[in-house]
């Protein structure tokens, strides 16, 4: 390889390493604003993320990374292996996308998306969605202006959907998404109607905040979470974020009346925190390291919330543990017992608290009024009656404040239109990959029944977490899955182990 090509390789790796490590002093001081920072800095730190928003898109978009980008991808693929490939083929993607936004519209959309989430926080407490829906309003126009900058061929919304889950579009999903609220919304007509008590009134009670941070660490730890380069808090609204792989911060939120929330958004969370902590080490601080779409992380947190932790296998050996952090509610429960109570379906407000069952359609609402947002067929000033109408079809549930109906998310206050949709896609990853799982480990449940988590965490470091953004998601759905992402997994699944639960027939998938 002539040196110059490779001194041009070498500096375009510092240049992206740089950007990398300013990206992560910003992941620093999102997480600082929502788990310590007093409620007096919101507007401080709206202008320090704006200020580093503005160092950021400046040196992303140095002319010089355009000039080095173009020597590079002159070259024969020959001269570089694949893992390099990566990284000039991401920098040159990322590097399209800052130098078509100007840097006004990058420092106005930090600056509110900062302040967004002080104002959506302070209207959800308040139950006044009419607090947050002029900074809403806003948030729309400029994403909207973002997306005409970075993709004009483009419909706005698709634009914003790239920006999670990449090459999706509302094309591709809305017959997926119809297709799902054609299955499950029926499946779910028929559990409420059929009239099965699953048992549940265990879970209920007061369960002590100390003891359930102790459960949580527990159980993260048992999944291989390393607290030496991560650390677990309280945030309003249960996330992970940090810096790099030696420094993931996951946060959960506590309710004395209920500890299954807290334990299963430990769970997600640890699923988000193992992926960050299994990318690949040689590459650190480069794209090719990177975490894949946001289909394929929300996949890892399900993979282990609802393949694993809502398993037979998990709940018969962790069972005991729970007893004896719960002995007075928990004590006399069966195996079985816990598993049909923590599987139970329950149309209900709350997407995160939300079973596996109804959630696709929590994520339909709001991928349905996204849309609507960005093509100008719903007005932000009517959200909340167009919410509450699409709970009530879907769900059978009506909210009955905003605080539990459309101001329950933090999604919006930091301008993240069309994350939502990754959520389901994640589900249905999720599900493929845990029949990959048995098909190539086919032990692993007996593994898993007797507490012995790591062979799961490290299957998963070596098929997905290692390999960064080598591959396009459906390829890597393909080299680990056997076929490209296939919803009828998902469905099948679904129908046949809430079938069993809830005694349905012709729920069974032939």
């Amino acid at each position: 390889m002539k040196t110059n090509v490779r001194n041009d390789y070498d500096a375009l790796a510092d240049r992206l390493k740089e950007k990398s490590r300013l990206g992560a002093v910003m992941g620093i001081l999102h997480w600082d604003q929502e788990v310590i920072m007093p409620k007096g800095g919101a507007g401080s730190r709206a202008r320090q993320l704006a200020a580093m928003a503005s160092v950021l898109h400046e040196k992303s978009t140095d002319p010089e990374i355009g000039d080095l980008l173009d020597r590079l991808l002159d070259c024969p693929e020959a001269q570089f292996n694949h893992f390099e490939w990566c990284n000039i083929h991401e920098a040159k993607r990322d590097y399209d996308l800052d130098t078509k936004v100007p840097k006004e519209l990058v420092r106005e959309l930090a600056e509110l998306s900062s302040n967004g989430h002080a104002v959506w926080a302070q209207a959800r407490e308040n139950d006044r969605f009419e607090d947050f829906a002029p900074t809403l309003k806003r948030l729309v126009e400029l994403k909207t202006q973002w997306a005409r900058c970075v993709a004009p061929e483009k419909a706005a919304y698709d634009a914003n959907i790239d920006l999670f889950e990449r090459d999706a579009t509302m094309e591709k999903i809305e017959p997926l998404f119809a297709s799902l609220k054609t299955e499950l919304i029926p499946l779910i007509r028929d559990i409420v109607e059929n009239g099965r008590e699953v048992p549940a009134s265990f879970l209920a009670g007061t369960f002590p905040l100390d003891r359930q941070e102790r459960l949580g660490r527990r159980i993260s730890e048992a999944m291989g979470f390393d607290f030496e380069k991560g650390r677990m808090d309280v945030s309003v609204h249960p996330f992970s974020g940090g810096g790099d792989f030696t420094d993931v911060r996951i946060t959960t939120r506590y309710r004395e009346d209920n500890f299954v929330e807290s334990l299963f958004a430990v769970i997600h969370e640890t699923g988000h925190g193992l992926y960050e902590q299994g990318r690949a080490r040689e590459w650190q601080d480069l794209p090719v390291s990177e975490s894949l779409t946001m289909g394929i992380h929300e996949s890892q947190s399900l993979f282990w919330e609802r393949m694993i932790a809502q398993g037979k296998p998990f709940l018969r050996h962790f069972l005991p543990l729970l007893q004896q952090t719960f002995p007075q509610q928990l004590n006399g429960v069966s195996a079985d017992g816990l598993y049909g109570a923590i599987n139970r379906v329950q149309p209900s407000l709350i997407r995160v608290e939300a079973d596996e069952v109804t959630y696709p359609l929590h994520v339909i609402l709001r991928f349905e009024i996204e849309q609507g947002l960005f093509d100008g067929s719903l007005a932000v000033d009517d959200l909340p009656g167009v919410w509450n109408g699409k709970m009530e079809e879907y769900l059978g549930v009506r909210p009955p404040t905003d605080r539990e109906g459309v101001l329950q998310d933090v999604h919006w206050s930091g301008g993240a239109f069309g994350y939502f949709p990754s959520y389901t896609l994640g589900a249905m990853y999720a599900c493929q990959f845990y029949r990959a799982l048995k098909n190539s480990v086919p032990d692993i449940e007996r593994s898993i029944a007797e507490g012995n988590l790591i062979p799961v965490k490290e299957w998963l470091n070596r098929n997905i977490h290692s390999r960064g953004k080598l591959y396009p998601a459906e390829e890597l759905c393909r080299q680990v899955t056997g076929e490209t992402l296939n919803p009828d997994h998902f469905v099948g699944y679904l129908k046949t182990k809430y079938g069993e639960l809830y005694g349905l027939t012709g729920q069974t998938p032939s």
